[in-house]
């Protein structure tokens, strides 16, 4: 085999050596974009989904706070009405005993 046959083989082979090194490194560095791109749409549906959740967290406080007045509003009008309630009684035996038709 000649010299010139030897040198074209070695130099045919480090040149298709070197094609795939670099195809392989293409391919890497796609897939490594396409990972980059990925990670990047998760963090901003991961700070979306952040956002929601905390105007859902505001809505409930809001809504414990509301419920929370209310309740106590309720029991508010609860004590007016027992005291209400007894203020009456108190009048129609304070009336019973005065009455002397009784």
């Amino acid at each position: 085999m000649d010299a010139g046959v030897i040198v074209a083989i070695v130099i045919g082979a480090i040149v298709l050596i070197a094609l795939v090194a670099l195809l392989a490194k293409s391919g890497r560095d796609q897939r490594r974009d396409t990972k980059r791109v990925e990670a990047h749409e998760t963090r901003r549906d991961a700070q979306v989904r952040g956002a929601r959740a905390d105007k859902a967290e505001a809505y409930a406080d809001e809504r414990a706070a509301r419920a929370k007045r209310e309740q106590a509003e309720a029991q508010e009008a609860a004590a007016v009405a027992d005291k209400e309630r007894r203020a009456s009684r108190d009048r129609h035996e304070y009336a019973d005993n005065v009455d002397p038709d009784r």
